[in-house]
């Protein structure tokens, strides 16, 4: 479960940024929009991240695309003319003379333990890494490794077993990486290495790949027929029943519609409409997140849906047993009310007049019980709307 996302001097996000998912325990609405592990702390099932055309909350979105891409790549054997993953992945602020590091950390929650990772690097080498774990029975903090320039320091946990592969390290490898790929007793980097990755960072273009499809829909037809055609139902498909038929090379799935005549008719899913195909792929991979427990982070949720199908979506993650997360983008306002979101759900994304981005919290403000979150968002007092200036149309000849 991710409990935090930070960035600094990653595209537009130029100074320390941080997507807290923790909730604020003095607000008391919408307990069910809440993930409760038996701690202190609550979690936020959903998160929604308003802001204008260019303001750069795509950036996020893409921020958590690259920390995974790098704790993926970092390792690979790449020939002498090519990129590293550091090199390539390094996406620093745009508007400085002067290029920094980049930096990036999060906050898993895994079971009784609470792990804190993060790494700062720029094109050439990884600077710095860290990594804690935090037992939350005994509220005890110990050190896994601690990585600079120079040395590679290992926590008592781990030290017998690494401290002889420090050397073999390469200054553009993450220590997460080496480690997750060696067979070590210990599973501690695996463990991690793996909650990060379950966090489903849906591709801006995934209705171009189908594979899905055939992958999973078989899974959920057999095991949740009734709630896919609930689905299907709701977005107003015409879709009655939904099937599949198995040959040796391939899977074809077969919706059935009703006609006129009452008599049932059956349509290939790939002759259905492309708004359908997008809806059941996103649905998939909405059912995938709730169904393992794993983070879903969506880009312009607002685009791919209607925004009745986008409530749709958002229930699903608050099924009540589940710690599956959503996170999404997007500027429109239909759900920006407090009917269905807690203050601490609602972030925005403002950027200034010199391309710095900055995300802020609706709790960050001083809003009043009777507020309209979208009105007042539509009014510029949370930020994250265009400044549009006056443009003088002229008539055509």
């Amino acid at each position: 479960m991710l409990v935090q996302f930070m960035l600094k001097n990653v595209l537009s996000f130029k100074d320390e940024t941080i997507l807290d998912m923790t909730a604020v325990n003095a607000y008391k609405e919408h307990a069910s929009n809440l993930i409760d592990i038996g701690t202190k702390e609550r979690f936020l099932k959903v998160a929604a991240i308003y802001g204008a055309n260019a303001s750069g909350k795509s950036n996020l979105y893409l921020a958590m695309r690259y920390f995974q891409r790098i704790i993926i790549e970092s390792l690979n054997n790449v020939e002498d003319d090519a990129l590293t993953a550091i090199a390539r992945w390094y996406m620093p602020f745009s508007f400085e003379e002067k290029e920094e590091n980049s930096e990036f950390q999060v906050i898993e929650m895994i079971g009784n333990d609470e792990y804190k990772y993060g790494f700062e690097y720029n094109a050439e080498c990884i600077v710095t890494e860290w990594m804690y774990k935090k037992n939350l029975e005994t509220n005890r903090t110990s050190t896994i490794f601690e990585r600079t320039t120079d040395f590679v320091k290992f926590g008592s946990s781990v030290r017998k077993e690494c401290e002889m592969y420090k050397e073999q390290i390469p200054s553009e490898t993450l220590v997460l990486s080496f480690f997750n790929k060696l067979k070590l007793k210990t599973e501690i980097f695996r463990t991690l290495y793996s909650s990060i990755m379950s966090t489903l960072v849906v591709p801006a273009d995934f209705w171009e790949d189908t594979s899905i499809l055939e992958e999973l829909l078989p899974k959920l037809i057999d095991n949740e027929k009734e709630a896919v055609l609930e689905f299907l139902e709701a977005i107003d498909t015409g879709i009655i029943d939904i099937d599949y038929l198995e040959s040796e090379n391939q899977i074809d799935f077969i919706t059935s519609h009703r006609g006129k005549d009452g008599k049932e008719y059956p349509l290939r899913l790939d002759n259905e409409s492309d708004g359908t195909i997008k809806s059941i792929l996103l649905y998939i991979y909405a059912k995938v997140a709730v169904l393992t427990g794993a983070s879903m982070f969506v880009d312009e949720l607002n685009i791919k849906l209607h925004p009745l199908l986008l409530k749709f979506i958002v229930d699903l993650f608050y099924e009540e047993n589940s710690t599956a997360q959503l996170i999404y983008t997007t500027h429109d306002t239909t759900l920006l009310d407090r009917k269905f979101f807690r203050r601490d759900q609602i972030w925005f994304v403002q950027k200034d007049e010199f391309g710095y981005s900055e995300l802020t919290a609706l709790s960050d403000f001083k809003v009043r019980s009777d507020a309209s979150f979208e009105k007042d968002y539509l009014a510029g007092v949370y930020g994250g709307i265009p400044f549009i200036k006056e443009v003088e149309l002229k008539e055509g000849k």
